[in-house]
């Protein structure tokens, strides 16, 4: 008998917590009812998980200190080869920390994570090994991946390799140093707000979201199904188109994966040029309230770029747009409350594979909720407030809107090939000291998912590439396309990429 049998004093205390009261009789009939469903918990018990086996070997690896983790980058050196042949033969990756990697050691930026050590690997750990990669480590993220910035995660803040004392942008922060200094050829990120790609443009590389649902999510730590993405992050465009050329395609255990495409080739077309192309510049992705004019100026210069080079360039407008960070916050905030927080990271309703060791481990957050970061604490707070106090409609609201946004953007691409607009509307900001005031914490954490966000409630493709530096902080040009026109996508970002320097592209 492996399940532990509540009391009758248990059982009241969840009927009352459900709103119904049990007398005396009603609870022992209750007790005696509940045993032969027990048995049956005993019998799953006592069955062995079903979950993929673990193909290449590997050492849990350590925790790289001083010089060899100069940027605070590293979260865990461990060297994975994957197949002789492949590829991705010769590529060194790194992992974002939110991804399982069987055998060594993982935190998601988490003081309340340590200690856990996945037993799987997660089904881009392990395609990349089939394509002949080697894996050299896990990257430090954010705390629970709840920011924009760098300076959330529980090992301290992550230093943009371009200017060190700024960020490296969040919450795929560790991957972005690690790729932008050259000491990985590779890394794979998840973006929920932003994640790949706002790290992508404040440290001068190259970072895709796909569209939701390409990259299988299984064996990542899930924020909200719904705006769960993961993505290639790389040194240049073609690498890129490579890496996603792996990941990409269907593994029949993520609910996320729906109407998938036959072809996942993303690299065989890239030297297509743009003659042809239609690109719309989108009016509401510039001037915002906190762009710096330099970005704005960068990313025209860009656009002009590309018309030289043969696409044709308009101006397009999408008035949702500019709603588009409102529409999200509720399906992030409730959502991740609900499912990554209070659903143990997993939730329940939806078939997959649920990783059960996470959920169990995960769970011990209530016990050391204190040491939680007011990114997370505030998106609790107010998730939990939406949820209990509006019954969740303002979430499902936002989906319904969601759709809408989704369907405005279809609209236009009806018309126009890409949309393309600033990443970002600033370069990387400062690193806020320790100790500094929880408004300047927080605004460095969540200033600049404007025009990234909107685009995982959608569900489009987005890629951050490099158009610009000033004072040494480069400038993210972002290339939207249709939901599963991610080649397109790379062939217009490999033309601007041959055509231009973007490090001698000064401004300012």
């Amino acid at each position: 008998m492996a399940i532990k049998r509540p009391t009758l004093a248990q059982i009241s205390e969840i009927a009352a917590g459900f709103g119904f009261h049990l007398d005396e009789q009603e609870l022992a009939n209750y007790g005696e009812a509940l045993q032969g469903n027990f048995d049956a918990y005993d019998a799953i018990d006592a069955l062995p998980d079903h979950l993929p086996a673990v193909q290449y070997p590997r050492t849990p690896g350590y925790r790289p200190e001083g010089d060899e983790n100069r940027f605070g980058a590293w979260q865990r050196k461990s060297v994975i080869r994957g197949a002789p042949d492949g590829k991705l033969k010769g590529k060194t990756v790194a992992i974002k920390d939110n991804v399982c990697v069987a055998g060594v050691p993982m935190m998601n930026g988490a003081s309340t994570f340590e200690g856990y050590v996945p037993e799987i690997d997660a089904t881009v750990v392990t395609r990349v090994l089939d394509a002949g990669a080697t894996i050299v480590g896990k990257s430090v993220c954010e705390y629970f991946c709840f920011s924009g910035g760098s300076h959330t995660s529980t090992t301290g803040p992550v230093q943009n390799p371009r200017k060190p004392g700024h960020s490296t942008g969040g919450s795929s922060s560790g991957n972005g140093a690690l790729v932008a200094s050259g000491e990985v050829d590779m890394a794979i990120g998840s973006d929920q707000g932003g994640s790949v790609r706002i790290p992508s443009a404040y440290c001068g590389i190259v970072g895709m979201k796909p569209t939701h649902g390409l990259v299988p999510y299984t064996g990542a730590m899930p924020i909200e199904a719904t705006v769960d993405h993961l993505g290639p992050m790389t040194n240049n465009v073609l690498d890129n188109a490579l890496l996603l050329d792996v990941i990409a395609g269907g593994d029949g255990l993520d609910p996320r994966q729906l109407q998938l495409p036959a072809s996942t080739d993303y690299s065989g077309g890239i030297r297509g040029g743009v003659a042809g192309l239609r690109i719309g510049i989108l009016r509401e992705g510039f001037g915002l309230a906190n762009a710096e004019p330099l970005v704005d100026e960068a990313v025209r210069a860009a656009a002009q770029v590309l018309r030289k080079l043969g696409a044709s360039v308009d101006e397009v407008s999408v008035p949702l747009h500019a709603a588009g960070l409102a529409i999200w916050l509720p399906i992030a905030a409730e959502g991740a409350t609900q499912q990554m927080m209070k659903g143990n990271s997993h939730g329940f309703n939806w078939r997959g594979m649920y990783v059960t060791s996470m959920i169990d481990h995960h769970a011990g957050w209530r016990a050391r909720a204190d040491e939680l970061p007011d990114t997370v604490k505030l998106t609790m707070v107010l998730g939990e407030y939406f949820t209990s106090r509006y019954n969740g409609r303002y979430y499902g609201k936002s989906q319904n809107l969601a759709r809408r946004l989704r369907a405005d953007y279809d609209a236009v691409l009806q018309s126009y090939d890409l949309l393309l607009m600033p990443t970002v509307p600033l370069r990387a900001s400062k690193l806020p000291p320790a100790g500094c005031p929880m408004s300047e914490s927080l605004s460095r954490a969540f200033e600049m998912l404007a025009n990234t966000a909107p685009f995982d409630v959608s569900g489009h493709p987005a890629m951050s590439l490099p158009c610009g530096v000033a004072e040494d902080l480069p400038i993210g040009l972002q290339l939207v396309g249709r939901r599963f026109d991610e080649a397109t996508i790379y062939r217009c970002a490999y033309a601007y990429e041959q055509a231009i320097d973007w490090q001698q592209t000064k401004l300012g």
